[in-house]
């Protein structure tokens, strides 16, 4: 789930940054993937997500015969059920930081350590069935010109599916610790990173103007109860961005205490924040 992924040899109303406003990215200003919990961390949001992409790649044909990319791969879980499982021929895993991935590298898995933001400069990626790219656009100032680049890895008759997070809060909740806490989180993503989940909510125009057809969307918001993968994910994601979340006085220590207190309690009754799932297929060429 790493947003900014050279060829590893192992076989609430969130603020609208600028682009290149950001002061850094993620997995440097934030979520630095040496964190000996980031692994963890991402593992935790893969058990709550991986079943939906799953379904949805596998709808869109992933399989035997298939070729795909995994961009922004993270620990790999989603690249490694595209090669072990769907039987899909070769599965490009692509990432800035490939530490985790290497182990599982393959005949049918490749690794490449590669920066989204600058993939006209890779040479030798070539074509793909599929490409997929989970939690990575959202965190990227450039994603417009992403998603045009991206589509264009896309064979005729393929597929390019794409999925980050939108928030979904209750318009009557502005002021408890959990709605200060996510909003302040939000905030923090955008002014350090430029996160935008507000820009999220454009992808199916985005695919459609790259020229993708049978564009469609789906948004699945998990169940978010104490003890569940959901809230640790919520949790840690959280506690690592307490200096950033506390600085500048975007929020209060015991605002944020409340709000890890609360995500542990059986008092939680929270709708948490969804994944919004978009996908579009290349049109056939003359001849295809």
């Amino acid at each position: 789930m790493s947003p900014a992924p050279e060829e590893h040899t192992s076989a609430a109303a969130p603020h609208h940054p600028e682009p290149g406003g950001a002061a850094g990215r993620y997995g440097e200003a934030l979520f630095r993937p040496e964190h000996p919990e980031e692994g963890g961390r991402i593992d935790h949001a893969a058990l709550v997500y991986d079943p939906f992409t799953r379904e949805r790649l596998y709808a869109l044909g992933a399989g035997p015969g298939r070729r795909c990319l995994d961009v922004g791969a993270g620990t790999g879980t989603v690249a490694r059920w595209l090669a072990e499982e769907a039987g899909v021929d070769e599965v490009v895993a692509l990432d800035r930081d490939t530490d985790r991935l290497a182990p599982f590298a393959g005949p049918r898995l490749r690794v490449r350590t590669a920066d989204i933001t600058r993939l006209a400069a890779e040479p030798g990626l070539g074509a793909f069935d599929l490409v997929h790219a989970r939690f990575v656009l959202m965190h990227l100032p450039e994603r417009r010109e992403l998603v045009g680049r991206l589509a264009e890895l896309v064979k005729p008759g393929g597929h390019l599916v794409l999925s980050d997070a939108v928030d979904v809060p209750d318009p009557a909740d502005t002021a408890s610790a959990y709605r200060r806490t996510l909003d302040a989180m939000w905030r923090t993503l955008a002014e350090t990173i430029g996160t935008d989940i507000a820009a999220v909510r454009a992808y199916p125009h985005l695919l459609r103007a790259a020229g993708l057809e049978g564009v469609a969307a789906e948004l699945v918001c998990p169940p978010l109860t104490p003890g569940s993968p959901l809230a640790a994910f919520w949790t840690e994601t959280l506690e690592r961005m307490r200096p950033a979340l506390l600085a500048g006085g975007r929020l209060d220590e015991a605002a944020l205490d409340e709000t890890l207190s609360y995500l542990a309690s059986p008092r939680l009754a929270e709708l948490a924040p969804g994944m919004l799932t978009v996908w579009g297929r290349r049109p056939q060429t003359a001849g295809d």
